[in-house]
């Protein structure tokens, strides 16, 4: 087996895990298994990770570095201010459709942290992590395009979060992709009525 960095080989056993996780579920998968996974020794992951909670947090960590990556590269200035977010939506959901298994198994996750005794607390910063996403991709866009939001960052940050966390469970029950094309441009209408671009920034964050 190859040596490599520490930091590479826990990358390497994170994704395994969000494969074996995704694919057998979150309390049926093993570190044995997710060693088996990833080509590796059972030593291996455990001097990787010290407890199931390392691991839970690092594939938490993982999937949402995922989605919000693609979100990142697309959300770019154009020629609209609805163009700009109608993309960054686009680019979410498109991530859904062609990887439902890791949405789901976000969900998973958060039952699972919630039920596990002494794993509650992976539950919240799970969700944490997806208010922080927001809140960076928001600072990003307002800084590029000079935007001055009607409402305070962290409470659209929150809101973004908790919508797309219901939109993406509705999908990934009721599926019927055809859909969503109108449900998207709804959101995005709405999510640029929040926002005043002719108008510009200031150091409140409003």
């Amino acid at each position: 087996m190859a040596r490599m960095p520490s930091a590479q080989r826990r990358r390497q056993l994170t994704e395994a895990a969000i494969r074996a996780m995704a694919r057998d579920g979150v309390p049926k998968t093993t570190t044995r298994s997710i060693a088996a996974e990833a080509g590796v020794s059972l030593s291996v992951f455990h001097y990787c990770f010290d407890s199931k909670q390392a691991l839970v947090e690092s594939v938490i960590t993982t999937l949402t570095d995922h989605s919000v990556s693609v979100v990142k590269d697309a959300l770019r200035p154009r020629a609209t201010l609805e163009e700009t977010v109608r993309a960054g939506f686009q680019a979410y959901w498109d991530h859904v459709r062609a990887h439902p298994d890791e949405h789901m198994l976000t969900y998973e996750l958060t039952q699972y942290a919630l039920r596990e005794p002494g794993f509650e607390q992976l539950a919240r910063r799970q969700y944490e992590m997806y208010g922080d996403a927001y809140t960076e991709l928001i600072e990003q866009l307002r800084s590029r395009m000079d935007l001055r939001l009607r409402v305070p960052v962290p409470v659209l940050a929150r809101y973004l979060a908790a919508m797309t966390d219901g939109l993406t469970l509705n999908y990934l029950v009721l599926g019927d992709a055809g859909a969503w094309t109108d449900i998207l441009d709804t959101v995005t209408s709405h999510i640029a009525g929040l926002v005043m671009a002719d108008a510009p920034a200031t150091g409140s964050g409003r």
